[in-house]
């Protein structure tokens, strides 16, 4: 898939590997010679993000608030960032977990006016909250559910008015059934009962080079589908 998808940056999610366990087939993508890897330290098998880049980025940087790869408080969460580049890769804490995204939603700013927006205008996150009814199929059901609790998704507005675009929104306000996760249970999948869980956020600097964000749920092979930005730069 990746192959044929043919990113300038992948950015992987919940790799759950040690770097020193990584299966050969990630080790050994040619077009991808700059790899980089923030595991989980202290919870072998945990999370996990990643960066692979076609092109070598002017700088890599690694966590946030304080948080350090392999340290007590990141559980391979801490994100992976190319400041000079402007992209983030970072997942979210899981719903119903100490730190839910109000806490990251002033960090990723935070980032933006310490080192001038030009050094974070991009993220890519699993945030684990569908932020508006229409970005899960059963809205009713769930407003007392983990990931689309009032204060989660507070959070999630407040990181928005911070001065960040949800892309796909932002191009595609008004459709329906666009789920990235869909539970394990239930042939969730096979009915689209899902969520909206995986963004991309860009700042009103870059929003004049959107052009397109796009949802693989075609793509199989996790309970989350990818993401795919499509910039003008």
């Amino acid at each position: 898939w990746v192959h044929e998808e043919d990113p300038d940056v992948l950015c992987l999610q919940e790799t759950k590997c040690a770097e020193k366990l990584l299966p050969p087939e990630m080790r050994e993508m040619p077009k991808y010679p700059h790899k980089y890897w923030a595991c989980a330290g202290t919870k072998e098998g945990y999370s996990g993000v990643a960066l692979l880049c076609k092109i070598e980025p002017l700088s890599i940087t690694y966590g946030i608030g304080g948080a350090r790869p392999g340290g007590p408080c990141d559980h391979g969460r801490v994100p992976l960032a190319l400041p000079g580049d402007g992209l983030r890769a970072q997942r979210g804490p899981g719903a119903g977990e100490a730190g839910v995204p109000p806490a990251l939603g002033c960090r990723l700013p935070g980032l933006s006016a310490g080192a001038g927006c030009s050094q974070a205008p991009g993220a890519l996150r699993d945030l684990n909250v569908a932020h508006t009814e229409i970005d899960l199929k059963n809205p009713k059901g769930n407003k007392k559910s983990a990931g689309f609790t009032p204060e989660e998704r507070q959070g999630f507005g407040e990181l928005l008015a911070a001065g960040f675009t949800d892309t796909f929104r932002h191009l595609y306000p008004d459709t329906p059934h666009a789920y990235t996760f869909w539970t394990y249970m239930m042939n969730a999948r096979a009915k689209n009962v899902g969520w909206r869980l995986d963004y991309f956020l860009v700042s009103m600097r870059l929003l004049g080079a959107l052009c397109d964000s796009k949802i693989r749920s075609q793509a199989m092979g996790s309970d989350h589908c990818p993401v795919t930005l499509y910039m003008a730069l």
